[in-house]
């Protein structure tokens, strides 16, 4: 056994990864629900054209369309792989324009840095994963 304790059981480990895809999914959704709601695409699409990004505007309501859609198809378990892989590469990008210059903290240590893009792009990759189709055997 060495430094490695006992594996996780099965039933368990299943109930997890539901309860990650499902949370996930929930955060993503407020986030792009938020967003729309209180005014913040244009401001985004701004932002996006401050940084050279042609069609500022259209690629934050692209990528705020993806946080209603994606997690949609995530809680109903369709197409979840993709979705998950989508909204990983929209928080890498995030993360490298917004919180890598920050540092690494969001609170504490510093502020705003990108320790909770981290682990949510890890969730999603985890959950990609988890739901990619298996290799059938001939």
């Amino acid at each position: 056994m060495g430094l490695r304790g006992p594996k996780a059981w099965p039933e368990r480990a299943e109930q997890f990864i539901e309860l990650l895809r499902i949370t996930v999914a929930i955060l993503i959704l407020i986030h792009g629900i938020y967003r729309l709601a209180a005014g913040l695409v244009v401001p985004f699409g701004i932002w996006l054209d401050s940084l050279g990004f042609p069609y500022g505007y259209g690629w934050a309501m692209a990528v705020t369309l993806y946080e209603l859609v994606g997690p949609a198809l995530m809680l109903t378990r369709r197409w979840t792989s993709l979705a998950a892989l989508g909204h990983a590469f929209i928080l890498t990008l995030g993360m490298i324009l917004v919180h890598l210059p920050a540092g690494w903290f969001v609170v504490g240590g510093g502020r705003n840095g990108m320790e909770y893009s981290v682990i949510l792009i890890v969730a999603l990759l985890g959950i990609a994963w988890a739901w990619w189709p298996a290799r059938r055997s001939a």
